[in-house]
């Protein structure tokens, strides 16, 4: 029978006749930390994967002899990762190379100031010096700062699910403490004064879909993160760090099925027990034990589980939420080389806060940008044919409901202006440019089944954080958990894959089992 709103309950009673069986929708980060964290726990796990390739927003892209990594690039925090290999008494240095990128990125401003961000202090406080000496102590000020916030936040919070309203208050008076009410940017203009400091310091909120003047302080931790552990990049792109996670998943015997989207998934309860029935293209129905969603959370409550008691109160929520910008992507491969490129280098336009108020409450597109360009070939030459660089360049753009852009029609002209106003960093690159193709907000809503076309999910809010975030077990759906940037934490890589622990920490409670 179906499940009744009466029935919901948050546990699921342990069962013993037989090997329960667990879903995952969707193959991102999150999707593979949590398959791979249920089957070590004992569960059988299907992963469901609707395109030909796993990894969902860390697609591949293959052409000509370029590969571009469609989706996230920046790999910190590699413990995390370490963690689940360890799991099954495996080491992910035996499935793929993380090789370190320095300088972690180069700031470049268009009036000509520069600034190479480093990992190590002494060559950190080097480039606040060159910069503004006034600042030096401001800066170690900031980053006694960041280093509390990190030690709250990430390692205390980072993978602890907020299930309860008391899980909000015990962790409330160190958020205060730690002034979480305030914004990033305003944090970091009470330590540095200097304009371009500020920036430099404040940016980071963007890599997970934040904009720096709302997003809360703590988001500050991930400038001691990327102190703490650096910056990686995998041999081979980030799609090779997808094929490992994929590799150890059916070594220890998962099941990933690509080129199976999931339609739908019925709720069935009868006395304790409750099914997931998981309607997928191409494959009979198939009951689990309990599913994790990793598609986009919206997608899961408003079209998988589309009628069943709770979800749509659950979509309603979201909708009246705020959701994170969106992205405009331009892959393109040259066919020369480019000397003194970082790997990462973000380009800052003439406005900060007028442009960051028009990409997240503007209701059309700005006609100036700031973007982030990558050229992994600068630490992993493979990545391009010989003499070639591959590059892909972001720029964040306003979400589908806030402007409703034709970006059918836009994107060749916008990608155009990009494509030029980089000339001045990289002269005689639209001559030399041989394959080149975007991806835009209606792309992310349409391949991905993304709300708004978002980038990032529901946007890293002080009041949409923790408990204030989609949960990552369902409180109306039994058997229904969440993994990914939708979730507790939130985006990045560190953020979706202690998504899944903190949801998989959840299951073995819920289930009565050791957590993976």
């Amino acid at each position: 029978m179906s499940l009744a709103v009466g029935e919901a309950t948050n546990a699921c009673p342990p069962t013993t006749n037989h090997r329960r069986r667990a879903a995952v929708i969707g193959s991102g980060f999150g999707g593979l930390a949590a398959a791979i964290r249920l089957q070590s726990m004992g569960f059988d796990t299907v992963c469901y994967e609707a395109h030909d390739k796993p990894g969902g927003r860390a697609y591949v892209y293959e052409e000509q002899g370029y590969i571009f990594d469609a989706g996230p690039t920046v790999i910190t925090a590699p413990h995390c990762l370490e963690e689940l290999f360890d799991l099954s008494g495996r080491r992910l240095s035996d499935y793929v190379r993380l090789l370190p990128v320095t300088p972690l990125y180069r700031l470049q401003w268009s009036d000509g100031v520069s600034f190479d961000y480093v990992a190590d202090e002494a060559g950190l406080i080097e480039q606040v010096q060159r910069v503004s000496p006034s600042d030096v102590d401001g800066y170690r000020r900031f980053a006694d700062y960041a280093r509390q916030v990190f030690q709250k936040g990430y390692e205390e919070l980072g993978s602890v699910p907020f299930l309860r309203f008391t899980d909000m208050l015990r962790a409330a008076p160190h958020l205060a403490r730690l002034r979480a009410d305030r914004s990033v940017y305003t944090t970091v203009s009470r330590f540095v004064k200097d304009e371009h400091l500020r920036q430099a310091f404040s940016f980071h909120p963007l890599l997970v879909g934040g904009n720096p003047l709302e997003t809360s302080s703590i988001y500050t931790l991930i400038h001691w993160i990327e102190r703490q552990w650096g910056v990686f990049f995998p041999e081979g792109g980030t799609g090779a760090l997808v094929r490992g996670l994929v590799r150890l998943f059916e070594e220890i015997g998962g099941r990933l099925l690509l080129n199976t989207p999931v339609e739908r998934i019925t709720v069935q309860a009868s006395g304790d027990a409750v099914k997931h029935v998981v309607y997928a293209s191409g494959t009979p129905p198939a009951a689990f034990d309990l599913v994790v969603s990793n598609a986009d959370v919206h997608h899961t409550y408003a079209t998988l589980y589309h009628g069943v008691a709770g979800a749509k109160r659950r979509q309603q929520r979201l909708e009246r939420m705020a959701w994170s910008m969106s992205l405009f992507v331009l892959y393109f491969g040259t066919n020369r080389r480019y000397p003194d490129l970082a790997h990462h280098t973000i380009l800052f336009g003439p406005r900060f806060k007028g442009l960051l108020r028009d990409i997240f409450r503007g209701r059309r597109l700005p006609e100036d940008f700031s973007v982030y360009l990558h050229a992994p070939t600068i630490t992993d030459p493979g990545m391009a044919p010989v003499g070639g660089e591959s590059f892909y360049v972001l720029s964040p753009v306003p979400h589908l409901g806030n402007a409703a852009i034709d970006w059918d029609a836009r994107a060749p002209a916008y990608g155009d202006a990009i494509l030029a106003a980089l000339e001045q960093y990289l002269p005689g690159l639209q001559e030399s440019i041989v394959t080149r193709r975007h991806f835009t907000p209606q792309d992310f809503a349409r391949k991905f089944g993304a709300h708004h076309g978002s980038a990032f999910s529901v946007a890293p809010q002080l009041t949409q954080s923790a408990y204030f975030r989609p949960h990552n077990r369902d409180p109306d759906i039994p058997g229904l958990y969440i993994a990914g940037a939708g979730t507790h934490p939130g985006a990045g890589v560190p953020g979706v894959i202690n998504s899944a622990k903190a949801t998989c920490d959840t299951i073995a409670a819920d289930f009565h089992v050791v957590s993976g």
